[in-house]
This record gives structure tokens, sequence and C-alpha cells, in this order.
């Protein structure tokens, strides 16, 4: 047994799920159930069981579960001090971003900072807000970008930058020729969304709530990007509200058009995250301080 064998543990405890554990680590499921066999064995006790398709901990697995994560957190505080005195750990910067920020907002930031800072190493994790908020607080990458809701106190949450969301349809809806309609007229469209998991949709259903207007929408169709959102609109197959950085190209080329809502505007944050620790990269702390001054 070893402290990796503790800290996927763990991850496993934390997210409920083996496949989950295994997405997030990079590994296969064989790999992971390995290793929770090989502390079972270590401990000489069973630590989970199966209920109805559901992993839970036994309570074996609950008394250890507290030892193993004080374990692996002092680890993570040790190695975190030894590795900021190594050369190169100021100089590498691990960014997640969920997929709207990663797409279309984040690859111009990264190219102006890179020329501000060209002796950082950059790598860029882009998943949906879940995954990304995960993965920022398993350690796996420095920060991120998200457009979703944060509610993990661990985290901590500064404003990064305000963004609209707007409606499209196609040049050959009957809307083509209005500049406005009312929010009641939703409600007589085929509505397209993302994934139920989207930082994106969910806001949107937040909006259309206050509105009273959620549960009076066709959910049409469910669609895991927005490029195939885009192209759905394009052969008009509904309508969709999205974020107007994915669009700016479509709308400039006619491809899209955009009609606004009589009285009402959806505006969002986007979230620069980071983990609430004490040692912070100094290469962190400059693509902060960067995003922060950008306009400046």
């Amino acid at each position: 047994m070893n402290i990796s064998t503790l800290q996927m543990f763990c991850l496993v405890v934390d997210v409920g799920s083996i496949s989950q554990a295994a997405k997030l680590s990079y590994v296969s499921q064989p790999a992971v159930t390995k290793q929770i066999h090989q502390l079972e064995s270590a401990y000489d006790a069973l630590l989970f069981y199966r209920k109805d398709g559901r992993l839970i901990l036994t309570e074996n697995g609950k008394t250890l579960y507290p030892f193993a994560k004080a374990i692996v957190e002092d680890f993570k505080r040790s190695k975190n001090t030894v590795s900021a005195s190594n050369k190169g750990y100021h100089e590498t910067l691990k960014v997640g971003a969920s997929y709207t920020i990663g797409e279309y907002l984040l690859p111009g930031l990264l190219g102006r900072f890179k020329k501000k800072q060209p002796e950082i190493n950059l790598s860029l994790l882009v998943e949906n807000t879940p995954r990304v908020l995960e993965a920022l607080s398993n350690g796996v990458i420095d920060l991120a970008l998200v457009e979703g809701i944060v509610t993990d106190e661990e985290l901590q949450v500064r404003n990064m930058a305000e963004d609209e969301l707007i409606l499209i349809h196609s040049p050959d809806h009957a809307w083509k020729d209005r500049d406005t309609i009312t929010i009641q007229e939703l409600s007589n469209e085929r509505m397209l969304w993302r994934e139920p998991t989207s930082g994106t949709r969910l806001i949107i259903e937040n909006f259309l709530k206050e509105y009273n207007m959620l549960d009076k929408i066709e959910y049409d169709m469910d669609l895991g990007s927005t490029q195939a959102i885009k192209s759905a609109v394009e052969n008009n197959l509904g309508v969709s509200i999205v974020s107007s950085l994915t669009v700016t190209r479509e709308l400039e080329q006619g491809f899209i058009c955009e009609t606004k809502i009589k009285d009402v505007e959806f505006k969002r944050n986007l979230w620069l995250v980071t983990k609430k620790q004490r040692f912070n990269k100094a290469s962190s702390d400059e693509f902060i301080d960067f995003i922060q001054n950008r306009n400046r």
C-alpha cells in the first residue's frame, strides 16, 4: 500500500463512483478496483458494498475515510511545500475551463498571457463545469475558469468577466424581420438545449424560472456541444439561448440571427476559481493578475 492507494480511496468516496474516479485520474476502472482491493487486503476489511447499483461505504470504510483524508492532505501539503522550492515549479500553469470559456474566450487570453510570460509552460483542460471544479479540488489543475454555479466553500471565487446570453434562430425563421419578441412567445418554439450538466443550461433555466417560463417551453432536443446547437439552429431545427461569445462569427456572416427579448436581459458572470491554500504558484498569481488587469 502507498499514498496513491489512499488518494484513490478518498477520490472514490468523494465522487461516489469508481468509473468517475477512473475518469478524473485518467486510468482504467480495473486499475481503480485493483487499488481498492489492495487497500482492503492491507486492512483485512471490506470497505465498500453495492446497493441498488450504488457504491456504499461499509462501517469499516467510514472509519478509515477521515484518517485516509488526513494522511492525503498532509502529503499534499508536504509535497507542495517542497515543490515550491524546486526549480521549474513556478514555471508551469495548469488551467481548467468550462466549454464556453475554453473554446471561445480562453485561447486568446492564453495567447496574450504567453507573450507576456513566455517562460511559463501552459496546459489546458476543457470540460463541463462540475468536472473542471472536481479537477481543481483534486489538485489536477491550478485554477479554473467557469461559467457555472460554484457552491463549494473550500474554493475561492472571483468575478472574471460578464457575458450576455442571447436568443438565436435561423435566417429563415419567422422572427427574421422582427427587432424584438416577448418572452411568452418562446413557449411556441422548439428549444434546443445543452446537456443537463452544462453550466450555461443551468443558468438559462434559472433565468426562465424567474419569468415563470421554464415549464411552458417545449424541450425539443439536448445537444452535447454549442457547435451542435449552432448547426441545428442554422438548419431551422429550433431556437436556442447561447453565450454571445460563441456566435460572434456566425452572426457576422449571417448564418444565424439574433432577436432581442423585450424587457428581458440575460447576463451572467464568468468566474475565476482557485483553491484556498497557503502556498500559491507564482505562475498562478501572475495569471490571476493578468486576468484581473487585462482591460487596463
